[in-house]
């Protein structure tokens, strides 16, 4: 179905009846505060609207009244979302006197539940989350199949332009909504295909037998594809852990029931280090957890060590009780939770609060868990072996990391690495360190530099790749131990002080050549698992270094891309050009370096974008780190291959 053009309106309490003017005082609080409604007004709020259409769409799935749900990307970043069930109702609303789906489209908080229990479970609830993306569109058109004929009515920046109206006939049943985004709310109106294709394939593993479709029209050829998974959640986790070297045979699954309460549950021990937990309330991604997941935790840890004391040989090992964090490294789980009356901390529902929930997770993990453990004897004695070794690990850790932080003065600028160069600026949001490749590079950006407000430390070769190491082996490598002390806000989650950072640009400057992209890589390994509030607030950049020094007689350029090196060729001919190609920063004097790199209004560098836990991006960077990082070679060669000409525009 092609995109429809802009309404004709006014897009005010003129364009149509009384009912306009009563909603206005909603649109306009809406308007006025987006963040409330949608999180954020940028790339992850944007797509958190498709994701609100999306949801009401699944609702029906859960309901058992849709099949397919239709997601298709237009041209002009217009969405359209279609599904396949009964359609939102379009009689006489009783208290409102109008339509019924001009009250869901327009009515904050006007409910789901139409008739009673038409959603026993839902997460996205018609009339919340669909009239604040009706609200926050420059237009919005809805389409509702029923009963034989097409009901219609659009809006523009959330008030209805015309009274609902038939359109036209139809052999099926269910919901279409097409939406463009108010450009003047979002910092970005455009969308990101694998964003999208994230979300869906998601909701597709978490919804058995839903069928999700997903298409990118804005250019040609179209790019299509389906998503639908007969094993759920079970298929999720073993695609996770199949990249992370699971440690036992089966994937652990079970389900059960408390007072209302439904909770899915699958999981998974992988010889990574980190945890990996996917939490869901009615099909909705509760990125910041809830009581759900303190649910799941507490009968995880108990269950465990109740199996502990049954095995007198490893009891020894570890010689007392499991914690929470011990039970956590290297876990990939998924928890899908499905309840009557959800309640969240906010609209974006990040987070589940029904205080209830922990107690009726908490039994079904307690019995389910352990009746899983029973039935499958030999799935336990690798996954205790995994938690002792983390207990261990992490007690030698905490002594490394003491080590490292007790340092005298180091804070105060005693006692810092002998090969760190300080700048005598005091004042962290004023001061910026390079991180630099090599004795070599580091000395010409030492001489080059500012010394006021400009810190030079240079690393000797790689340094370790944290994603295979234990805490307590990356705080005895040197070139890391270097870097923590240079730093000063301490290590991983015990112990950070990011109050502390002594510099609020911290630079990675690297050869641009493959060893110093293999360089650049280990170091934003590093701080994205183990120093992720620098990234999080904005501190971490990349230098990007010239790649040649071309002169045409007195004339002479820097180029940083091959295209600029051809524009050069072009203008002064290639019999008159002479191109120097950098293989390295210490090729270049303390001038040039200065220059084309250094020089705060000159240079050009890439500010890491800050990560909102439980964003898409978040999960697409931790995929890319674990599949590039990792140990399994097969996904890390498909990588390449497919990425491998558009490596430069790799989002990271």
């Amino acid at each position: 179905m092609p995109a429809k053009s802009t309404p004709n309106a006014k897009g005010d309490s003129s364009s149509y009846g009384t009912h306009s003017i009563k909603i206005l005082e909603g649109l306009e609080a809406v308007r006025k505060r987006p963040g409330m409604y949608i999180g954020t007004q940028d790339a992850t709020g944007l797509h958190k609207m498709v994701y609100e259409v999306v949801d009401n769409s699944v609702d029906e799935h859960m309901a058992g009244h849709a099949r397919a749900v239709q997601v298709r990307i237009l041209p002009d970043n217009i969405i359209e979302v279609q599904d396949d069930g009964r359609g939102i109702p379009v009689g006489l609303h009783p208290d409102a006197k109008v339509s019924t789906l001009e009250v869901v489209m327009t009515k904050l908080h006007a409910g789901g539940k139409f008739e009673k229990d038409a959603y026993k479970i839902s997460g996205g609830l018609h009339g919340v989350g669909v009239s604040v993306v009706n609200a926050l569109s420059e237009w919005l058109e809805a389409e509702v199949h029923q009963e034989g004929k097409i009901h219609f009515q659009a809006y523009r920046k959330g008030v209805p332009v015309k009274p609902v109206a038939v359109k036209g006939k139809t052999k099926h049943t269910g919901t279409v909504i097409r939406f463009k985004p108010d450009g003047s709310i979002f910092t970005t109106t455009e969308f990101k295909y694998s964003v999208i294709r994230q979300r869906l394939e998601e909701m597709a593993f978490l919804n058995r037998g839903l069928i999700m479709r997903l298409s990118d029209e804005r250019k040609k050829p179209h790019k299509q594809e389906e998503f639908l998974f007969q094993g759920g959640i079970q298929e999720l986790i073993e695609r996770i852990a199949a990249r992370r070297q699971m440690l036992h045979k089966r994937i652990i699954y079970f389900e059960g029931e408390r007072e209302g309460v439904t909770g899915e549950f699958a999981m998974a021990y992988t010889g990574a280090q980190a945890e990996l937990v996917y939490c869901f309330t009615n099909g909705i991604n509760n990125s910041l957890g809830g009581t759900h997941l303190e649910g799941f935790r507490t009968a995880l840890t108990r269950t465990l060590n109740e199996y502990l004391k049954k095995d007198d040989a490893i009891k020894k090992k570890l010689g007392g009780s499991l914690t929470g964090d011990d039970v956590r490294e290297g876990l990939v789980c998924v928890i899908s939770v499905k309840i009557p009356e959800p309640q969240f901390n906010s609209q974006t529902k990040e987070k589940l609060v029904n205080a209830e929930v922990k107690g009726q997770v908490q039994q079904i993990v307690n019995d389910k868990l352990s009746l899983f453990l029973e039935e499958n004897p030999g799935e336990i004695k690798p996954i205790l072996e995994k938690c002792i070794l983390s207990h261990r690990a992490r007690e030698a850790a905490r002594k490394a990391r003491e080590m490292v932080t007790k340092r005298k003065g180091f804070l105060e600028g005693g006692g810092l690495p002998g090969k760190l160069a300080d700048c005598s600026e005091k004042d962290p949001s004023k001061s910026e360190i390079f991180i630099v490749e090599g004795d070599s590079a580091g000395g010409s950006a030492k001489q080059g530099r500012n010394r006021n407000y400009q810190a030079i430390l240079p690393l000797k070769g790689k340094i370790l790749n944290v994603l295979k190491a234990r805490d307590d082996a990356i705080l005895n490598n040197e070139e890391i131990k270097t870097l923590v002390t240079a730093l000063g806000v301490g290590f991983g989650t015990e112990g950070f002080e990011m109050g502390r950072l002594r510099y609020h640009r911290i630079i990675i400057m690297t050869d641009a050549d493959v060893d110093g992209s293999h360089i650049r890589t280990l170091l934003l390994t590093f701080f994205f698992k183990k120093m992720r509030p620098v990234v999080d607030n904005g501190f971490l950049y990349i230098a990007q270094p010239p790649l040649y020094l071309l002169r045409a007689g007195k004339v002479h350029e820097y180029a940083f891309t091959e295209q600029q090196k051809e524009r050069f060729i072009k203008k002064h001919g290639e019999d008159k050009a002479t191109i120097q190609r950098y293989k390295g920063l210490g090729e270049m004097n303390p001038e040039q370096l200065w220059e084309t790199t250094m020089d705060p209004e000159r240079r050009v560098m890439l500010q890491v974008n800050p990560l909102h836990e439980g964003s898409p991006e978040l999960l697409d960077v931790d995929r890319t780190f674990t599949i590039l990082m990792g140990d399994d070679v097969g996904p890390r060669r498909e990588f390449i291959e497919t990425n491998a000409l558009s490596v430069a525009n790799l989002d990271l």
